[in-house]
């Protein structure tokens, strides 16, 4: 496993310091060829091409590290082909930066934990947030809610 600093990994990836840390190898080996083209070079999917999650409730995890991202809840139809969603959940690793890419300014968004590409925020969304988080299908994991008393 790499290291950050002099913070050393377990075998899940994982330091001591809360950051999943992977070398390149591993990362292609985990996300596969667009997972990790989206994911860790900050590519993105053909619209329309991982809108296929189920309806039920549950959580979207980040395909990188399992971190719990975004709830069904938030979750609409924006029309764009990418799963779209109004908020985070509170306590999710979504952070921004400012994308300038493609010769125009957006905000990307991108998972704290293990600092893998999801997609962009834009304020277009609707009722309560007014923003519309736009993310890479194959950067999600859904996981269904499981029924439990």
């Amino acid at each position: 496993m790499s290291e950050t600093g002099s913070a050393a990994t377990d075998r899940t990836g994982r330091n001591d310091g809360g950051k999943v840390v992977k070398s390149d190898a591993e990362w292609r080996a985990q996300l596969g060829d667009l997972g990790y083209k989206v994911m860790r070079r900050h590519g993105t999917e053909r619209a329309g091409t991982h809108e296929d999650f189920p309806k039920g409730p549950g959580t979207y995890v980040c395909a990188g590290c399992g971190a719990p991202l975004f709830d069904q809840a938030t979750k609409f139809e924006s029309g764009t082909g990418w799963p779209s969603f109004y908020a985070p959940r509170k306590d999710a690793p979504v952070g921004e930066s400012e994308d300038m890419s493609w010769f125009m300014r957006r905000t990307e968004v991108h998972c704290d934990r293990c600092d893998g590409h999801l997609g962009h925020v834009f304020p277009d969304g609707p009722a309560p947030t007014g923003l519309r988080y736009c993310i890479n299908g194959v950067a999600l994991r859904f996981e269904p809610e499981t029924g439990g008393a």
